[in-house]
């Protein structure tokens, strides 16, 4: 009994510890427009391929009276097409409101969902934009995960989202 324990603890020391990450930096630039409204902007990860999807977050206006805001989720028009349209809107631990101009940082621990139910493999984080009485935007950033050191994308937007960072960390 004592060795199958001494193995079993071996084991467990031995396998890599997940406390990584995946930071995500985004840049909501100020537009010099007549009528500015904040961006709906989604965030997922899907498979090289594009047949996994994990949603991440999703910022679009919650406050609109009679749920006034989920109309323009389809404006994400990748987002929705994929996976919005069988979600029920809003979500707890997805949906949040809409952000204003700044840099803005999401944080997604990879012992927690989504981050634990990728296995290793090539994916792509993608970020879409859609701004009322404005454009769309769509950027995807591909990274490995796990990764095995840390690692940084980057991609800049031209109109609907600026830079666009995403860190990992092993």
């Amino acid at each position: 009994m004592r060795l199958i324990i001494s193995a079993a603890v071996t084991g467990l020391m031995s396998a890599p510890a997940l406390a990584g990450s995946a930071a995500i930096s985004v840049d909501i630039p100020r537009l010099n427009v007549a009528e500015y409204h904040r961006p709906y902007v989604a965030f997922w990860i899907e498979s090289k391929d594009g047949s996994k999807i994990e949603n991440l977050a999703v910022w679009y206006d919650l406050k609109l009276k009679d749920n006034e805001g989920n109309k323009w989720l389809k404006d994400m028009r990748q987002w929705w097409r994929r996976t919005g349209r069988e979600l029920t809107m809003p979500m707890d631990g997805l949906s949040t409101p809409t952000r204003p101009p700044g840099t803005h940082k999401l944080t997604f621990k990879s012992a927690a969902k989504p981050l634990s139910q990728l296995s290793a493999g090539e994916y792509v984080l993608v970020v879409e934009a859609a701004r009322e009485v404005g454009g769309r935007e769509l950027l995807r950033l591909p990274f490995q995960w796990p990764p095995a050191a840390t690692a940084t994308v980057e991609a800049k937007g031209e109109n609907e989202l600026g830079a666009i960072t995403l860190t990992l960390t092993p």
